[in-house]
């Protein structure tokens, strides 16, 4: 009998136990075993996925909550902690010749593969120790590493400007890569489902809504919905392949308007700009016009809007708990107090449960979150949308 899991498998890793730097832009709080705690303990979260997991100190924090007894590796893959199952990944850059930079995931099903990949990567790039190293192979190299290591391979935020692999690399899979060994693409904060499928070779991938956290507050602010039989990489592996019923069944996402690079922006003043803006902004003369995902799309799209496979399950326009304004810190603690976790916040809790804890008008504007009815100004050139206050 197959049940859901709630999944977010892109999270990054700040800085290792003794305090050294592993992702530079996030948070120093976000070690191992703090982001396990936060993702067990108050986001809920069923299935996670570390993306740092190739960096050597991390490794050895891991083996210490191993030896501890505090997480056991499980024998289809995966480190079960509490009540969440922690999938081990990296993140990895690729500059193909003649062509911007892509960021890709790299899944594997134990620690053990995990070490292999370090020494592998350890010869291809300056620094193992960090996150996100630029490696110097090819994107078919790499593939047929994961494909050896029997991993996944999976495009991050692929549409976005900053090294997604339709935002700055290619216009086509097949170009710089065998599309036959990508079963998965990410999706990024900037775009749905509905904008994706405009692209007609990705009509075959499952879509993967993940938050790509660099702050704990981040965690599971996208997340995806996944039926498999228990919570083993082996499973999630044949969820994204779409194997006996096991599939993603619900991707939850921010409003794309709310992503840092939905729309064609200003880099200097943030102005918003037509999708062909070129040259100059008009209103500050600054140089660094960013382009958008939506004006990005509207390039590559060979398929109207509307058009989707059978399987592709359905993108809830969800706003996370501290996008809500009037949710600060204290508010948010005190909704864990209450209710336990986010995941039983935005999903299992109704109106009239919220409204003694939080008022008449934040329990309002929670429901109205998780329908995806909120308004919101939109983001672009690195900067977050907004919610419109009601």
């Amino acid at each position: 009998m197959l049940s859901s899991y709630f999944c977010d498998m892109h999270i990054h890793i700040g800085g290792t136990w003794t305090g050294n730097p592993v992702k530079i832009t996030a948070s120093r709080q976000m070690t191992l075993t703090k982001i396990l705690e936060e993702a067990s303990d108050k986001k809920g979260m069923d299935v996670i996925g570390i993306i740092d997991a190739h960096s050597p100190e991390v490794q050895d924090e891991l083996v210490d909550l191993l030896e501890k007894g505090l997480a056991t590796e499980q024998v289809d893959g995966g480190i079960s902690y509490k009540d969440t199952l922690l999938l081990l990944g990296c993140e990895v850059e690729i500059k193909e010749p003649g062509r911007g930079a892509a960021h890709f995931l790299v899944y594997l099903p134990k620690l053990q593969e995990m070490k292999q990949i370090t020494a592998w990567l350890s010869e291809r790039c300056k620094n193992v120790h960090l996150s996100s190293q630029r490696i110097y192979t090819s994107l078919r190299e790499l593939q047929a590493c994961v494909d050896q290591l029997q991993g996944l391979l999976i495009p991050a935020h692929v549409f976005t400007p900053h090294k997604g692999l339709y935002g700055s690399c290619t216009d086509s899979m097949a170009e710089v890569l065998d599309p036959s060994l990508i079963y998965a693409v990410e999706l990024g904060l900037s775009a749905n489902t509905i904008m994706a499928d405009r692209i007609s070779e990705l009509h075959d991938k499952t879509f993967l809504t993940n938050s790509d956290a660099h702050s704990l507050a981040k965690i599971g602010r996208e997340y995806q919905a996944i039926y498999m039989q228990e919570r083993s990489f082996a499973e999630w592996v044949k969820a994204i392949k779409r194997i006996d019923g096991r599939r993603v069944h619900m991707n939850y996402g921010l409003h794309p308007e709310l992503g840092k690079y939905h729309q064609t922006a200003c880099q200097g003043c943030q102005s918003l700009l037509a999708a062909d803006a070129s040259g100059k902004c008009p209103e500050c003369g600054f140089q660094r016009i960013v382009r958008g995902v939506a004006a990005r799309i509207d390039q590559l799209a060979d398929v109207e809007a509307g058009q989707h496979p059978a399987f592709r399950p359905p993108y809830i326009e969800q706003i996370p708990l501290e996008f809500i304004p009037g949710i600060g810190p204290k508010l948010l603690d005190k909704l864990y107090r209450s209710f336990g976790t986010q995941m039983n916040v935005l999903h299992r809790v109704n109106e009239e449960e919220l409204t003694p804890v939080v008022g008449e008008k934040i329990a309002s504007l929670i429901v109205h979150a998780r329908e995806g009815k909120l308004s919101v100004q939109k983001g672009g050139a690195g900067t977050y949308g907004k919610i419109v206050p009601m």
